[in-house]
């Protein structure tokens, strides 16, 4: 099947992330070993299993909101901004997750991040948006190489990083859409 992870990782508060997790779980009759499967996958979480979610940090709640997802199975995962208010460090390590996932359930996944340089990292085929409007795709590979895509999107001019300031000042000047 399909399932959202949305923006903003919404869990249930005042249940622990082993009783948001069995939520999940409830919905889709997993057992014991869908559970342990996300464990596996997050053992920090496993860790914190009972803490209330609304105690864990921001990379914990977004690893137990994945593992929701994670508990129906899903063929397809999409994911809203997963990286959205992480440190930096906890950003790596949920798309190194994201990463294993893929690879090792064979899960497909459609992500929605305003990490550039990260998204076009971990993903084989990507979407450049402008205004709501799909300006520019294709294969990763070919949108690290695009000159507008680094100048505007993963703040390098040639050689040289550029600031995000710069970035968005010239940004306003010269656009993608006519």
């Amino acid at each position: 099947g399909i399932v959202m992870v949305r923006e903003g990782r919404r869990l249930f508060e005042e249940l622990t992330a082993e009783e948001n997790l069995l939520v999940g779980a409830a919905l889709h009759h997993a057992g014991r070993e869908q559970l342990d499967r996300v464990y596996s996958y997050f053992p920090r979480l496993g860790a914190r299993r009972k803490v209330r979610a609304g105690y864990l940090s921001g990379g914990e709640q977004q690893m137990c909101a994945i593992g929701c997802a994670m508990m129906a199975r899903p063929r397809l995962l999409l994911l809203d901004e997963p990286s959205l208010g992480l440190a930096p460090l906890v950003a790596l390590e949920i798309f190194a997750l994201i990463r294993r996932l893929n690879s090792d359930e064979g899960v497909t996944i459609l992500l929605v991040e305003q990490n550039a340089r990260m998204a076009l990292q971990l993903a084989s085929y990507g979407y450049v948006m402008e205004n709501g409007k799909i300006v520019l795709d294709g294969p990763t590979e070919r949108l690290r190489e695009d000159a507008d895509v680094a100048e505007f999107y993963l703040g390098m001019k040639g050689a040289d990083r550029r600031a995000f300031t710069e970035i968005k000042s010239y940004k306003r000047r010269k656009r993608w859409l006519a």
